[in-house]
């Protein structure tokens, strides 16, 4: 079970971002459960969806160990650093392609208020956050965030690119702006235009009340599939984590097995 949740690849690749283990200078205490095991236990509640009690004992650590490394490992912001490593080994194979992005947001309902959660006006006003993503040509997300469902998508596009990470390049420096942006009618505003200019990217941001929406189509379903593979991160379903960040994490945690499928193809 846990070769299968954890590839030898990515476990490699966790390593390398993995904050040592604190030191016991006094001794005694209960064994520390190895760092695999609990990362392919952590793994699991993202994909199948359970509760930490609900986590199955043949993992080894139970719920609540592996909901305190889970948080630990949050803290330390472990799940954007192994995002953006295997980015980093996409990005010198030649596996993305910067010549069109796109940036989409989702709507989660929460079952708990907590921070960065907020009505949702298009689902009666009951309580939700949004994931904001932007993707490369071919739907890899390179920068993902979280904000309230009350949050206009609009006021996510300056964050969402400013987060996105120098990546490797098969050839030549590092690189974090696309080439062009492509955008729904909901980022059309002329400052948002202006600071893309500004930046050495091209916008393509639908107008409103001039462009069809099958025009529109054209270069973002890349960016909506992804959406659709987020379904693959059950957890991601509904918000139960009343932490920001912990919801953050499991949405990174979503973006980073996206982008190592691709890597293992």
């Amino acid at each position: 079970m846990v070769e299968r949740l954890l590839p030898d690849g990515l476990w490699e690749l966790f390593q390398r971002v993995v904050p040592a283990a604190p030191a016991r200078p006094q001794g005694g205490g209960r064994r520390r459960h190895g760092d695999r095991e609990v990362l392919a236990a952590i793994i699991f509640v993202a994909t199948s969806g359970c509760t930490w009690a609900q986590l199955p004992p043949c993992f080894g650590p139970s719920g609540p160990t592996a909901h305190r490394r889970f948080a630990e490992w949050s803290a330390a912001r472990v799940w954007a650093k192994l995002h953006r490593l295997v980015l980093d080994e996409l990005g010198a194979r030649g596996d993305l392609d910067w010549s069109r992005c796109a940036v989409d947001s989702v709507n989660m309902r929460a079952a708990k208020r907590g921070s960065l959660t907020g009505p949702n006006p298009v689902d009666r006003g009951r309580y939700g956050s949004k994931i904001h993503m932007v993707t490369e040509r071919t739907g890899l997300p390179l920068s993902i965030g979280i904000s309230g469902a009350n949050l206009h998508d609009s006021q996510a596009l300056e964050p969402l690119v400013r987060g996105i990470a120098p990546v490797r390049s098969r050839r030549g420096p590092r690189r974090r702006r696309p080439a062009k942006l492509h955008a729904d009618k909901a980022y059309d505003y002329t400052h948002l235009r202006r600071w893309l200019r500004s930046r050495g990217v091209t916008p393509r941001i639908a107008r409103r009340g001039i462009e069809s929406s099958e025009r529109l189509g054209r270069h973002r379903w890349t960016v909506e599939r992804t959406v659709a593979w987020l379904a693959g991160c059950r957890r991601l379903h509904r918000r139960y984590e009343r932490k920001a960040e912990h919801f953050l994490a499991f949405a990174g945690i979503a973006a980073t097995l996206i982008c190592y499928r691709r890597l293992t193809k």
